[in-house]
């Protein structure tokens, strides 16, 4: 649905046009953003877990609404032939290459048999399907596109932007509940000054985008994006909640500029034929530069969290008494399966409590300190992948927005 959204954009539009309403769309799609994690923090709190699946009903509901109304007047004429055979090797191409990364040094060795097997079933599978790709009749990737200077260019921005882009939707919550203090619904709200200014850097970078160009405005928008991952690598045990709203805002800012750029340039060097490929192509790669993301740097938390847990915090348990052997194994265990769940004794009061003051007094700064280490690293290694989208960024050509919905620009 995401990339079918940009392409009636695409298909409907100029060229100028579709920089104004992409604009637009970047705005309601960080409100929805916005208004999401404030309705399902609520929901935990108030009601049930349950019902943040079960809202979705009446909202798809309404979705099918909505959408027969607006494009009840538009067929497709053609027949499309499904790429089955390219679905099927690309997903177990990726899937195999995420579990690797996911298991790899956690749950079995780099060098185990498993990790192994699933590295090189991802290898296997990525080139059948570029042999699939070049014999399919309508490819779901047509592999000449990969040749393309433009198409690589801009599409690799959107890739390492978007690793880095989850990776902070993922942990900065844990931040705000863990060394803040504050509950589910209340972290919901720390993504309301990303996505803010998420809106309003959409709309902005809607029209700019016309008198300054594609290049500039995304190399801009990367730096921002870079500055907010570096100023989230500082905070500490002593940063405050305005602070982090305002680096959340300078990140946000930074990937409106970006996010409906990518889309819009990708539309407008490719002919219309090619309208519905490159634009689900570009979601497609920014979508799988999240997974990528969350799955990259949640390994990553998982092992420097285990690391720093076992130099701090494993060495307070072996000073406890022999009663709290039970306790000491317990925690052990955690930290060798999952080195994230022992945080949960400082992000759930109700767990706090069963816990002695006297040994909260002895956990609690140390298991703050290792989760504010661990974070740091992992910002920092969020703001690796966005200066490689930064590099790509430097080589994007000259592309001018047009006025027609057919006009072919060439990369220079």
């Amino acid at each position: 649905m995401m990339p079918m959204a940009m392409i009636v954009i695409g298909d409907l539009f100029t060229g100028a046009e579709r920089a104004k309403w992409q604009g637009v769309f970047g705005g309601v799609f960080g409100l929805a953003s916005i208004l999401g994690p404030q309705v399902g923090g609520w929901i935990v709190d108030s009601l049930n877990w349950r019902w943040v699946f079960y809202i979705n009903l009446p909202v798809g509901i309404l979705a099918i609404v909505l959408i027969s109304l607006g494009l009840h007047n538009h067929r497709v004429a053609e027949r499309v032939k499904l790429d089955l055979a390219g679905m099927f090797t690309m997903v177990v191409a990726v899937v195999s290459l995420l579990l690797a990364l996911t298991f790899g040094g956690d749950k079995y060795d780099w060098l185990s048999w498993q990790i192994i097997s699933l590295l090189a079933g991802s290898v296997v599978f990525f080139s059948l399907f570029v042999f699939v790709e070049r014999k399919a009749e309508e490819p779901i990737m047509p592999i000449h596109l990969l040749k393309n200077k433009t198409f690589v260019v801009l599409n690799s921005v959107g890739f390492f932007m978007s690793v880095g882009m989850f990776g902070a939707i993922m942990f900065v919550p844990l931040f705000m509940q863990g060394i803040i203090g504050m509950s589910p619904s209340e972290s919901g709200t720390m993504m309301f000054p990303m996505m803010f200014a998420l809106i309003i850097a959409s709309m902005i970078g809607g029209r700019l985008v016309q008198k300054i160009g594609v290049r500039p405005q995304v190399i801009v928008g990367m730096v921002l994006v870079a500055l907010g991952f570096f100023l989230l690598s500082t905070m500490d045990v002593n940063t405050n909640k305005w602070t982090a709203m305002s680096f959340m805002a300078t990140l946000g800012f930074g990937l409106g500029f970006v996010n409906p750029v990518i889309t819009l340039a990708l539309q407008e060097v490719f002919p219309k034929s090619q309208l519905g490929i490159v634009t689900s192509s570009s979601q497609f790669f920014r979508q799988i530069g999240g997974t990528f993301g969350a799955t990259l740097l949640g390994a990553i938390m998982n092992h420097r969290s285990k690391d720093l847990l076992e130099a701090k915090f494993l060495p307070l348990l072996e000073q406890l008494p022999a009663q709290a052997q039970a306790m000491t194994d317990s925690f052990k265990q955690l930290v060798e399966s999952n080195p994230q769940s022992v945080y949960s004794v400082i992000l759930n009061p109700d767990t706090l409590k069963k816990i002695p003051e006297q040994m909260q007094q002895m956990f609690v700064p140390i298991l703050k300190q290792t989760l504010v280490d661990a974070l740091s690293d992992v910002f920092l290694y969020g703001l690796i992948f966005v200066g490689i989208g930064f590099i790509f960024a430097m080589f994007i050509g000259r592309i001018t927005i047009s006025n027609r919905t057919n006009k072919v620009n060439e990369m220079e």
